[in-house]
């Protein structure tokens, strides 16, 4: 098994950087690297942010894009997430198997539907698990390849422990593939949030699964905004040579959006307040 954390350490130091350069709204404690088992064999590097005041459920798991982890956007939603009191982690699924990024590749080893799920749900139960994490609940949050991760890993499914996802919060996710299953079904709230104009992963398939849930999937697009529309101060420009895109061309644009990301950065910590927390089978027996 081939080790990234070289690469993993630079991560984590790009995102200290990062959290050491904005204004922080609290202070909080530095990243942290970790490392967790994944049902492969391989192990995770992620990195672990915990704020120095009290705790605010739910912790949460980030997840990447086909990109990797992004220094740039993770560590604005590390910094905005824990200056709210959230527990974040933020597993590579891909540095960790000694990858790059996966964005033009079509035959990927680690996909959203397999070992990324895989991988979302072991750094959910780990997360669970450690000391000071809020009971009731983990929630997962992700971006593009990521957020169709979310969407794989929030399925209502037997090896999904119960008790164990509390919320789901999906940016930009490739929703297709989740709206052709007749079998999908959330098994916690959802947020989706996406840009009308993306052309990398298009809003319409989302739209035909959040009809389907009416009352579990809260779904959010905003008018003229790209792919990667959160990323602060990130022009818009052109992508070439994408493995999937809407119009199968592999051109995609992406950029911010002020408007839709200072929507996202009020809603997202507005819908975590709001979920419930879950009760595990012993307390329902209660």
């Amino acid at each position: 098994m081939q080790s990234a954390l070289p690469c993993g350490m630079r991560w984590l130091l790009l995102i200290a950087a990062m959290l050491l350069s904005a204004a922080p709204l609290r202070a909080q404690t530095g990243p942290v690297t970790v490392h967790i088992p994944a049902s492969d064999g391989a192990i995770l590097n992620a990195t672990l942010i915990r704020p120095d005041w009290a705790v605010k459920a739910p912790a949460l798991v980030a997840l990447h894009g086909c990109g990797g982890p992004f220094p740039r956007r993770d560590a604005q939603w590390a910094q905005a997430l824990a200056a709210d009191g959230h527990i974040v982690l933020f597993p590579d699924s891909f540095g960790s198997r000694g990858l790059g990024s996966q964005c033009q590749v079509k035959s990927r080893i680690i996909s959203p539907t397999g070992q990324r799920r895989r991988d979302a749900l072991a750094a959910a139960a780990w997360l669970a698990a450690q000391p000071g994490t809020p009971p009731g609940g983990v929630a997962l949050i992700g971006w593009s390849n990521g957020a169709s991760t979310v969407l794989a890993a929030g399925r209502a499914a037997p090896d999904v422990p119960a008790g164990l996802i509390r919320g789901l919060l999906a940016f930009y996710p490739g929703c297709r593939p989740a709206a052709k299953n007749p079998g999908w079904a959330p098994v916690a709230p959802l947020l989706v949030m996406i840009g009308e104009s993306d052309d990398w992963t298009p809003a319409a398939p989302c739209r035909d699964l959040a009809a389907r849930f009416p009352g579990r999937i809260t779904l959010v697009t905003y008018p003229g905004a790209w792919h990667e529309f959160d990323v602060a101060d990130w022009p818009v420009r052109v992508r070439h040579g994408l493995a999937y895109t809407a119009g199968g061309d592999g051109v995609a644009h992406v950029g911010g959006d002020p408007a839709a990301r200072q929507d996202a950065l009020t809603r997202v910590p507005a819908f975590l307040a709001a979920l419930p927390p879950i009760a595990t089978p012993a307390q329902a027996n209660r």
